[in-house]
């Protein structure tokens, strides 16, 4: 190995500059030789990931009546005291309350920018209880496995031996994976935005990402940078020379799109200390820069962690749910600003519900759950699927308060697919189960 080798090397794995760091900071750095569709307008999704598998059904709650009787009965030291009461378009037996630690965002429900998805989660087919315990359909694998079920989500059905994730997909089959800007990650790689021929580009909390060998002392810099240079012009072998290429033109995306965000407005819009707002607000500096990029649609993959709620539920999941509602409102507030509500819409997603039942301290893994989406092209002021009656040995609990799901994730994700710019024809290439179930059973848009 001759010296220049050596020394860029060295330098690449002493800065931090390695294969995998590489990964994480990369935009697409291939040509874009795919026709692009035209779109006119701009519009971004936002994912916002629930690592843990969140009690969501403690996030809505009933009122009233036999409703309420049973989710005192099954939910029992967890049950929810205080909710706030939501005028819903549609009518649900005991009324809708939703958990006082979020009530910041009961503006926006009220605004009808925002709305919650009742009762949703994976399945392949529709599925009643009998078919469960006869397994006489067919059932997602490994429910109630936090990986696995991470993994059904993102990836938009069962996983695959070639794995790709919704996201990605849905940029590809809009021809927009190459496009500069156009997946962007504030927490690391994930499934969800990955695909056949595009992988996101991170960002950090800051929004500006630091590549360590070309930082600090000018002189080592432009060392680096010739020796890269030299490597990659001599280069014939195809793997060196594709490697080359591709670490040039990340090496490059990134310098500009910092120097892109350091041009960035400031916004007026405080946002928290916690580590969702930090996100979120770097989310937002790239959505204001979104006009030099060029971008016309975008994706956003973002996450809070914790809601393995095992024990200390009392406590923590409160926690979680109020600092989940002021992240939203911080980022809603900055879109406003941008005036982007139209164009941006924000979507939860997480590894599935907990068991209605307590374990003394907390609850474990369970199946249906309730998601939220917020922002100004949403259908809001109402939760749409099902208030799904949270009783013990009911005709959906499939032991322990594990409730059988009313819909399907993939029917969750085919109106944000559509309001994305998906056609109707195209959806069930990307969400292949969507087939088995009513592709239209969520109006989540107003449009």
């Amino acid at each position: 190995m001759n010296k220049s080798r050596r020394d860029f090397l060295s330098l690449c794995l002493k800065g931090g500059m390695s294969a995998a760091a590489l990964t994480s900071l990369q935009l697409q750095a291939l040509s874009g030789s795919v026709e692009q569709r035209n779109f006119s307008d701009y519009k971004a999704l936002v994912c916002v990931y629930l690592y843990g598998g969140n009690d969501s059904m403690n996030m809505l709650v009933p009122l009233t009546g036999d409703h309420r009787s049973w989710y005192e009965a099954s939910r029992q030291n967890l049950a929810v005291q205080d909710a706030l009461s939501l005028t819903t378009a549609s009518e649900f037996a005991g009324g809708v309350g939703l958990h006082p630690a979020m009530s910041s965002l009961q503006p926006y429900f009220d605004q009808q920018t925002l709305a919650f998805v009742g009762g949703v989660g994976t399945l392949i087919a529709p599925t009643s209880l009998a078919q469960y315990q006869a397994r006489s359909v067919p059932l997602p694998q490994h429910l109630f496995s936090h990986n696995d079920q991470q993994a059904t989500w993102m990836h938009g059905q069962e996983k695959q031996t070639l794995n790709t994730g919704w996201g990605a997909r849905l940029l590809e089959r809009l021809d927009q994976g190459t496009v500069f800007g156009s997946n962007i990650t504030v927490d690391g790689a994930n499934p969800w935005q990955t695909g056949m021929n595009t992988s996101a580009f991170a960002l950090s909390k800051s929004g500006i990402s630091k590549i360590n060998a070309l930082s600090g002392y000018e002189p080592r810099v432009e060392h680096v940078r010739r020796v890269m240079q030299t490597l990659f012009d001599q280069t014939s072998h195809p793997l060196a020379s594709a490697y080359g290429s591709r670490l040039n033109g990340s090496i490059e995306h990134t310098l500009y799109m910092n120097a892109l965000l350091e041009e960035a407005p400031v916004l007026a819009t405080e946002f928290g200390e916690s580590s969702l707002s930090a996100q979120l607000a770097a989310v937002a500096k790239t959505i204001s820069i979104q006009s030099q990029l060029g971008a016309k649609r975008q994706i956003f993959f973002v996450s809070m962690g914790g809601f393995d709620t095992h024990d200390e539920q009392e406590s923590a999941h409160p926690a979680l749910l109020g600092a989940l509602a002021q992240s939203l409102v911080e980022f809603q507030s900055a879109m406003a600003e941008l005036e982007l509500t139209e164009q941006v819409s924000t979507f939860t997603m997480s590894d599935f519900g907990r068991t209605l039942t307590s374990n003394g301290d907390g609850t474990d893994h369970g199946w249906a759950g309730n998601q939220l989406i917020l922002g100004g092209a949403v259908n809001g002021g109402d939760v749409h699927g099902a208030m799904m009656p949270q009783q013990l040995d009911g005709s959906n609990d499939v032991g322990g308060g594990r409730l059988i799901p009313a819909f399907s994730n993939e029917q969750y994700f085919a109106p944000l697919a559509r309001w994305f710019g998906l056609a109707d024809s195209e959806m069930t290439e990307l969400f292949p189960n969507l087939s088995n179930f009513d592709a239209q059973a969520l109006s989540l848009f107003k449009v």
